[in-house]
């Protein structure tokens, strides 16, 4: 039995609880119904843990994405002379997938990843597409960040790494990127924290994640006000969380230049 009544939940509950005022005994049974009847915690927690893998694995294709990305307009724009054909057809590629993918909702390309190019079948599908979805549209921001932390770091520093004997993309790795990492840690963190709060959207492909669990709840008692308000505080709770272990890194990060 999914659903349990008011009635018959408070027939089961102590005489003194009985003195307390309507609304308490009706907030105290929504609480009830959310969390413990039926061990629906368990649906927060599965719901959870769905959310930080697609979370995880979308950061880190975003993460693999932008850097490819932001490296080639990178070198397109610094070229010292006309870039050859390639590099100019790569340079051509990323400027249309960053303005498709920053042109585009980011529900409108889960409806099209989900419903028109991989039709999931099966849970692990599910969760695949909602990775490359999001891993694909985090990357196009990711891009421009790191780009503009790239095009930050003084010329001088690839001139010294090639005049050493670096090849480029050697003296890209070694030398720019982690200044540049530095210098976008705090745009690349709001990225994540975004990133986070988005695959609240991935319910839109039927996948699991705490946002469609609350959802389910709500369906089955009816009653809104605590699964989404927990709904609210779990995602507050998360966000908090990552924004003190940025926190945390950049000051660690900082103290290593000292």
């Amino acid at each position: 039995m999914n659903f349990l009544t008011f009635t018959e939940w408070l027939a089961g509950a102590p005489e003194w609880f009985e003195g307390f005022p309507k609304w308490i005994q009706q907030f105290v049974f929504q609480i009830y119904q959310t969390f413990i009847y039926a061990d629906r915690w368990k649906l927060f927690a599965d719901g959870l843990q769905i959310t930080f893998i697609v979370t995880i694995g979308a950061l880190f294709l975003g993460i693999i994405i932008g850097l490819l990305i932001a490296i080639i307009r990178t070198s397109h724009d610094l070229s010292s002379k006309k870039p050859n054909f390639i590099l100019r057809v790569f340079n051509t590629i990323s400027n249309i997938y960053l303005t498709i993918i920053r042109g585009t909702p980011m529900m409108v390309q889960l409806l099209i990843m989900g419903f028109v190019i991989m039709v999931p079948e099966t849970k692990f599908d599910t969760i695949l597409c909602g990775i490359i979805t999001l891993g694909i549209n985090s990357g196009a921001y990711v891009a421009e960040i790191a780009r503009s932390g790239i095009m930050s770091i003084d010329k001088g520093q690839m001139e010294a790494g090639r005049s050493l004997g670096f090849s480029y993309v050697s003296t890209m790795w070694h030398f720019i990127i982690p200044q540049a990492i530095k210098n976008i840690l705090p745009a690349l963190g709001n990225e994540m924290i975004t990133l986070l709060k988005d695959t609240s959207l991935v319910s839109v492909i039927a996948l699991r994640d705490v946002t469609k669990q609350a959802q389910n709840i709500v369906s089955i008692t009816y009653q809104a006000y605590v699964p989404y308000i927990s709904l609210a505080i779990i995602y507050l709770i998360l966000v908090v969380g990552l924004t003190k272990l940025l926190g945390i890194f950049e000051r660690r990060l900082r103290n290593s230049d000292h």
